[in-house]
Formats: C-alpha cells, structure tokens, sequence
C-alpha cells in the first residue's frame, strides 16, 4: 500500500554580468543507501552548454560535476523523480551480540574503517556539561539511542536559520536552539563523545498530509510539503547505519531521502563551486505532487470511487423500496484499545474495569449521535460457563417517534462521579418513588448481606489471616470478601419496593422472611440480581405469575405521549398479606401463597456516591416507560441524578436500541438497524469515528507485524423494521438464494472473514465439515416455495438443522438464524438472519463497501431467485481457495454476475479488502520471470481436548502459516522454485 509522489526541486541563480563558472559539484541525487524506492530521476542544468560527469565520493553518495566552458547570465539545477511512500519499519533490524547494550566497543578492525566518523570536537563549555549529563549506565542499545534523539528534540528549539554554514555545538546548546543541520551535527558529535560511530545526512525531507488526524498530538503538516533537511545517522553493528532525525525526535523513516551521508557537513552541501565576482539572485522552489495511490486501510477509496459507491447505493435503495423488500441492516462492530493492544482483556479474557470505562464513554458519545432523549442502561447480558457472573451489557434506548424517554440530561449520574448519596439518600429515593406511583412507602425493604454466611466464612480463615487482607487462593474470592468486611455486616446495602403493574394501577406489597430480615444472597453483584426470591412464599408451578413476552408478530398501537407514572394516584392493598405471613410462619410445609404477592421488585443501592436503580422486569414496555417517567420526576424532586440498571426494557419495534458489550478480546456494539443506504452510511461513519475518539481502534498488529483486524466480528445483520416485515419470513426462498450463491462463490466465505476459518471456526460454510450435508440441502431447498404467503416457521424447521457447525451449534455458522423465528421462544423470532462470516474493517467506508454488496445480492434475489446448482469442492474448496489468486478470480464471477444483474459494482472497489486480507510479502523480477510472494489462508483445526483451569479447553492449531508463490513467464522445462533446498510444486490456473 504505497503512494507515489512526484518531488520537483528548482534552484535557479541569475547573475548581474556574463560570469564564468567554476567546474560546480551537485549532490542531489538520492544516495545509494537509501531506503525509500526512487523510481525515476532526472537531472536538468542550465546553461545546456555544459558537460556533467557521474561520480561517487568516498562514501559512495552520487556527485554530478559539471563544468562550463562558456560564460553565462544563470545557472540552474532542477530535480524531479518519483519516489515510493511505503512505510516501513525504522527498527526492523538486528544487533551483533556484543552491541545490544550500550556502551558497547567496536571492533579494532571496524574501528579503524570507521575512523572518520569518530573524529570529536573539542569539549567546550556547554558542550562538555552537556556531555557529562549523558547516563553510560548499561541499557538498551536502541533505548539508548532513541532518549538521547528525544531529549535534543525537547531541549533543542528549532528555528528557521537563512545564515550559511552550520553552527558548533557550542553554538547550539548557548542558545538552545538551531536549525536542522544545528541539531544533527549536534547530535552526531554527541554519539562520538560516548564512542559510537557517527555521520552528518542532508536530503530530502517528505512529509504528506495524515489520512487520519492523531490523538495524541499534532498531526503533522495540513499539505504534502518537502524541504531540504539534516539528520543524523549512527553505525550499529548487525545493522549498519541507522537514521535519527533529532529535530523531531523520530527514527528516520520513509520520508527521509538522503541525498549525502558524509563525515562533515561541508563535505555534504547540495551545490558547491565558485564564480566570478558578481550579484546574484536566487530562486529556490520545492513541490511534492501525489501521482498515484493505492487503496490504503486509512483511505481505501478516491473521492470519485466513494461518490460512484454512493450513486449506486442509492440506486440499489430505489429498487429495494420499488419491489417492497424492506430491509433493514445492523452490524456488530468489534473495537480494541489503541493505547495496551497486548493487554489481557484485548486477546483474551472477557471484561475488565478498562473496557467497563471505554465503553461507558462510548455509549454517551454515540447516545448524543443517535439517542438525544434516549436511556442509558447498564445491564446485564450474557453468562458463560465458567465465568463468576453475567457479563455487563451497556445499552441506549429510545423512541422510534422521537418523543423523549429522558428528559433531564443532567439527572443521569456519571459512572465516575461521587455524588457522596449513601443509605440515607437511598432510603429518601425509594419513598419519593413509592410516592410518585402513589403507593405504600411500608413496603420498602432494607437489604443486608447475610452476617451467617460471611461468618461462616471468616471462621474458615486461618487464624493468622485477616479477613480485610484476606490471602485467598481465587483473587475474586479475596476481593468480594474484603469489601463486604469494609462495608460491614450491619449496614443496609440497598432499599427494595416489591412493584408490579396490576391492570391500570401500580401495586406493593410486603416481603416477609423467616429470619425477620431479607438477607441478600453472598455476592458483589448488584443487589437486584441478588434478591432472595426463593425465600418468597412458595406457590404452585401452574399458579406462578411468569411474565410472558408479548407475541412479536402482533400488530402494535403507536405509543402513547410520554408517560410519568401518574396512571396510578390511590394505593393498592393486597388483601391477606397479614394471614400469609401467620400461616407462613407456623408450618415449615410449602403452603400455596396467596395470587396477589408479588415477586418482582424496584431496588435503589448506593454505590461508589451513587445511586444505582435496579428496574424490574415488566410485561410490556409502555409499564417500562411510565416507571421511568416516575423515576425521572422523584430524582428532579429530591436533585439526586441516578444510573439506571437492571432489567432493560421489554424487546418492542417501537423502540431502537445500540449496545455495547464485553467479548473476549474486543468490545462489541450492537448497532440499530439501518432503514436506507444513508441511515446505514451516517451510522456507520458515526461509530467508527466516535470510537476512534474513545481511543478505540479497528486494527492491530501480531507478533510477526503482521497487520490484523481487532480478531472479532464484524457480523451483518439484516432483517426488517419488524419481524412481520422480515424479508426472510416473507420470501423464504432469499435465503435460500443467499445460502446457495454463498456456496456456489467460496471467495464471499474468504474474502471478508478473519484469520479463525475452517470447519471448526465461529462461521463454518454449509460443506465444509461434511460433503453429505449437501444432499440434505437440496432437499431443504425443494420445500422452499418460489413466492406467496407462507407460515412464519417454514423457513426455520428447514433450516435449523442444516445451518450449524460439527457440534450441531446453530449459533456458530456462517449463517446464523437463531433469531429468525425460533421455537425457543419470543426473544428469538426477530425475523433476523445474522452473516457471521465477516471481520472487523479497519475503516468505515470498507464495511459499508461489504454492505452495499450484500444490499445489491438481496435486491438481486428477491426479483431473480438463484436456482445454480451446488457445487461439490470436495479437497478443492480449501486447495483453491486457501490462495488469494483464486479467491479473487472467484470474486470476478461475483462482480459480473451482478453487473448483469443492473449493480454494475465495481472489483476495484475491493482492492483495500484485497490487500489487507493477503498482504504482498515481496516481488522480484529476474529474466523476464516474475515472482510474488503474499500471505494465504490457513485453517485452524480444534484439537484434542485438554483439561485446565476451570474445566476442559480445546486449543486451535495456529502453527501453520500458508503463503501464495504466484509466478509468471516461468519455463516449465528450465525453471522451477526452490524453497530450503526442496523443490516446489506449482500448479497451472489454467482454468481460471
């Protein structure tokens, strides 16, 4: 992923008389050690009267003498050439042993070669305090290198100097301050001074305008711009010269030419010789012209590509809306700190404080975007085996009409904020409330933690142990236990309200235990999750008062206006409550309790000087709104702002709703789905930058430098704006059409997916465990029906079983339609088909890239059902399409399918994916003979079961890498590939 630029370097002298010129040496060529590939150079003197010899002096920088035999009125030298921006790595280079650490000492022989280049001025005043400032403790050869550069950067201020020549050290460090070439020859006697070989580098300086504006500091120039500059370069044995630019502290790097390397810097300027007496004037002009770019992570596409990606989303939208497809579209984005990309929480474990911190401040950057008026909630989602609690799950929620669910931003607490509201504040809160909803305050119960339990526990200790320091083996264990005994046992943790909707009116009752008090279940969890419902009069199964969801197929009023919780003004008794609790209290059988107790409740806790309030579980979400309308007028009437947690509100159409949860390694947002092509345009762009800005990013680099995706998902989600609308449900036969092409092209499986691929993976193709699953797909296929109304089940009792991975997991497959219309139960008939088989992008016009394909395929289907038959790989499918040429010729088809289809996208437009999935690793021509190295695909198989820490894990082989030697104009029968001494064997793509 390289730019092109075009540097052209005018110098034009005019003299007052006919002068005669002194044979005149230029040293404007980039010298042979540089790095950065110089594709094409010329070289343009006036007068054209002239003779120019190429030379090299003693350190091998090009010299090009001119002489003139002529008089002449000017003299010009001008330079253009083509350079190749590629960034490459400053330190990718190795250290002799010896030389690792500094000070090291060169060898005599080498010493001697590098005689000049030690050759030390005289320590003067400044310049010697300077020098005896400088830490010879051993240390890192490259740390060494790197604090000196940076401290001359600090200590040092540039300036623009018009003044010929260079200054002393002396000079500069009187003054703090000089130009470049001040500063590298600064920096070149001061690595000579410590015994470190060192030369004085003049060249070009390119620096291009960022793609993307940093974070941490300034971005740099706001134009391509170049310059003459200086540096320094410094000789490390195993690596040779390494450049280090002390005006900016940096490594030199891409943008570095040097045009000169030489001992002194007089022996390094650009233009040299003399003229007759005169005046002269000059004119000195330098530009840097992008010529070409290639498709980059940080700008994959031109202006004119994205404003043609744009045109035809539009068009694929009006086709869409004109055959009534109603489609919707989300994503679940996956992101990872840009700040400790090798931190536990961002490649392995689940949660951490760090990702409860950033995803709190992404949720109320995105809230601002998409929710104004909306509810943050701090939940809970998902809990795995093996892990002590369920996961936190941070959400927005609001109205689809734009009636607000929050007014007041200023009463929705910061989760980093001390508001110092503890047990008193608590208990205030929870009466107001009970108030509001015009209900008994009585029923408010003070929750404990159970003083038996944790005494049981401490008399376990040891009895040198103190339990506030407690040693405990699991650290989770140790923690929970010390703040419970810094909190004590006899403070009240939180206030419960028994709550429930009953008809048009709010109800309390009260809570009785047999211990006279409601001990919490043992915990640091919420005390809403910790409530000890089983120690509530029991009942018979058949007579529990579940809370059933509603149907989601059901037709829904809209929502009524905002809602304050004033629906209920009288309180509500539930009668018998007292000759329950005598009849409870006398027997120790289960007695039936009476229909009208309660067993769902409202808490308020203090926590960290905040109050937390933990919502009860509702039947339907207009009861959800109106109790948060009540919650919102008791923290306006007591001036206490609160974090709502808990129960979020019931699943409905009515709403829209983003989450942010915890995955191991990454953090997952869940986005709303998109109605149009700019909804999802404008959604899209909006995360991917307010998570860049929350210091979270799309990208990472593995152990080798090998750039990644965040190693989580980047799943599409598609569906419609209510499961009645679901296009899935509506035409089964688009599935089938999906799953089937999907078969058909392996490169939609390879392209866009990450590096964990195979029959083992997260998202497994429909064969690539098991040939025979084929046949039984055809099958399914001939029960789908072409068009008309069918029951909302077929589609999932054809496919459940079919769509899954070797373990029969139906969640795990490249397509997922656990929430299209499972019989689990309401929560999962969503009308929701979920494409697993897509990686995170590093950026955001890449993933809309990926949806405007699938968006075309759909709107392609629904008019033309995709009737091919499957295709059976067999060993082909991971042979083939292991190897980026294949995929990619695979991709053609695709695109020409859908040319012919009237969605003429364009294969270029999936260059960036192409070089981000399989990068070059190297190329080389030889006779005609081209050779190209670039990363493949690799499956991971499982393998055998282990046990460890909390049960059995079975681990991934990642030990084998595969790479494509693609090569042409090789003769068969001259030529062939050796790799370690062993003969590689080729095939032919002749039938691509």
């Amino acid at each position: 992923m390289a730019i092109h630029v075009a540097l052209n370097h005018r110098t034009h002298y005019t003299y007052d008389r006919w002068v005669s010129l002194s044979p005149q040496v230029i040293r404007l060529r980039p010298a042979p050690h540089c790095r950065t590939p110089v594709l094409s150079y010329s070289l343009k003197v006036l007068p054209r009267a002239h003779f120019i010899n190429w030379q090299q002096d003693p350190q091998s920088n090009y010299l090009a003498r001119v002489t003139f035999p002529e008089k002449t009125k000017e003299f010009l030298v001008e330079v253009d050439l083509v350079a190749e921006m590629a960034v490459y790595n400053p330190f990718d280079f190795f250290l002799e042993p010896d030389a690792e650490k500094f000070p090291f000492t060169y060898e005599a022989a080498l010493k001697k070669e590098l005689t000049p280049f030690l050759e030390k001025l005289p320590l003067t005043r400044s310049f010697g305090v300077f020098v005896n400032t400088i830490n010879r403790d051993p240390v890192r050869t490259i740390d060494f290198l790197v604090g000196l550069n940076q401290r001359l950067s600090r200590e040092i201020k540039y300036i623009i100097r018009l003044e010929p020549g260079v200054q002393t050290p002396e000079e500069t460090l009187a003054s703090r301050s000089g130009s470049c070439r001040d500063s590298a020859w600064l920096l070149v006697q001061l690595f000579r001074h410590v015994g470190l070989a060192a030369r004085f580098a003049s060249g070009y300086l390119i620096q291009l305008k960022a793609d993307v504006k940093s974070l941490d500091g300034p971005s740099g120039t706001d134009l391509d711009f170049t310059d003459l500059h200086a540096w320094c370069e410094v000789y490390l044995p195993g690596a040779g010269w390494v450049g280090l630019d002390p005006t900016s502290g940096l490594m030199a790097g891409e943008g570095h030419l040097p045009l000169a390397a030489t001992p002194d810097p007089s022996s390094a300027a650009p233009v040299s010789g003399a003229v007759d007496a005169c005046e002269v004037k000059m004119v000195h002009e330098m530009k840097v012209t992008r010529i070409y770019e290639s498709p980059r992570v940080t700008k994959p596409y031109s202006d004119e590509q994205w404003k043609a990606i744009e045109s035809l989303g539009h068009q694929i939208d009006s086709d869409l809306v004109k055959h009534d497809v109603r489609l919707t579209m989300g994503g679940e984005p996956t992101f990872i700190s840009i700040d400790n990309m090798d931190g536990q929480e961002w490649n392995f474990t689940a949660v951490s404080e760090a990702k409860r911190e950033l995803s709190t401040q992404l949720l109320h950057r995105l809230k601002t975007h998409f929710a104004p008026g909306g509810l943050p909630h701090f939940g809970f989602g998902k809990w795995y085996p093996g892990e002590s609690l369920p996961r936190w799950a941070l959400g927005c929620y609001w109205r689809r009409d734009g009636v607000p669910i929050w007014n007041n931003e200023g009463l929705l607490a910061d989760e980093q904020k001390d508001y110092g509201f503890g047990e008193k504040q608590a208990l205030q809160f929870a009466k107001t409330l009970a108030e509001e909803l015009g209900i008994s305050v009585d029923h408010i119960q003070p929750g404990y933690e159970d003083a038996f339990y944790y005494m049981w526990k401490e008399r376990r200790l040891p009895s040198n142990v103190d339990p506030l320091k407690s040693e405990l083996q699991n650290a989770e264990d140790r923690k929970r236990l010390a703040k419970v005994f810094e909190h004590g046992l006899d403070k009240v943790i939180g206030y419960t309200l028994p709550l429930a909707k009953k008809g048009e009116k709010w109800a309390t009752a009260p809570w009785f235990f047999r211990a006279g008090h409601m001990f919490l279940i043992p915990g640091d969890s919420p005390i809403g999750l910790r409530l000890p419902l089983d120690s509530l009069p029991w009942v018979p199964p058949a007579d529990y008062p579940h809370l059933y969801p509603p149907d989601p197929l059901q037709k829904l009023p809209p929502l009524p206006p905002r809602l304050d919780g004033h629906a209920a003004l009288a309180p509500v008794t539930v009668a018998g409550s007292k000759a329950l609790t005598e009849t409870a209290k006398a027997s120790l059988e289960p007695v039936p309790a009476e229909p009208l107790v309660i067993r769902t409740a409202l808490c308020v806790e203090p926590r960290h000087g905040r109050l937390y309030i933990f919502m009860p579980p509702v039947e339907i979400v207009e009861d959800y709104l109106e109790l948060l309308g009540a919650i919102e007028k008791t923290a306006t009437s007591t001036r206490m702002p609160v974090v709502i947690e808990g129960t979020p509100p019931p699943s409905d159409p009515r709403l829209d709703h983003f989450k942010v949860t915890p995955d191991p390694g990454v953090i997952e947002v869940n986005l709303q789905p998109s109605m149009n092509w700019d909804q999802l345009v404008k959604n899209t762009t909006v995360l991917y930058e307010e998570a860049r800005l929350t210091r979270l990013g799309t990208e990472k680099f593995m152990m080798d430098g090998r750039h990644v995706g965040t190693g989580g998902g980047n799943h599409l989600v598609i569906g419609g704006s209510t499961p009645a609308d679901s296009p899935f449900l509506r035409r089964p036969d688009l599935l089938r059409s999906l799953v089937g092409y999907w078969q058909n092209h392996p490169s939609l499986s390879f392209l866009f997916s990450g590096l964990f691929i195979g029959p083992t993976s997260q998202h497994p193709r429909v064969d690539e465990a098991r040939n025979d699953s084929l046949y039984e797909l055809e099958i399914a296929f001939q029960q789908i029906p072409e068009h008309g109304n069918v029951p909302p089940w077929l589609v999932d009792r054809v496919f459940r079983n079919l769509l899954i991975d070797t373990t029969g997991n139906t969640h795990r497959a490249e397509f997922c339609i656990d929430k299209l219309y499972s019989p689990d139960g309401p929560s999962g008939r969503h009308g929701l088909v979920e494409l697993r088989a897509f990686e995170m992008p590093p950026h955001s016009r890449m993933s809309l890239t990926q949806q405007l394909l699938l968006r075309a395929l759909v709107a392609w289907f629904w008019r033309v059902p995709y009737h091919q038959s499957l295709v059976r790989w067999g060993t082909e499918l991971h042979d083939r399409f292991m190897l980026p040429h294949f995929v990619r010729e695979d991709f053609k088809d695709v695109v020409s399918d859908l040319a012919s289809a009237g969605y003429p996208i364009a294969e270029e437009w999936f260059d960036p994916h192409f070089e981000f999935r399989f990068p070059v690793y190297g190329s080389i021509v030889q006779r005609g003979i081209a050779l190209e190295l670039r990363q493949a695909l690799e499956p991971w198989h499982v393998l055998g079961e282990e046990g460890a820490a909390g049960g059995a894990v079975r681990y991934v082989d990642s030990s084998v890498e595969r790479l494509q030697v693609k090569v042409t104009g090789l003769t068969e029968s001259r030529h062939y590939i050796v790799c370690n001494g062993r003969r590689s064997v080729c095939r032919r793509s002749r039938w691509v």
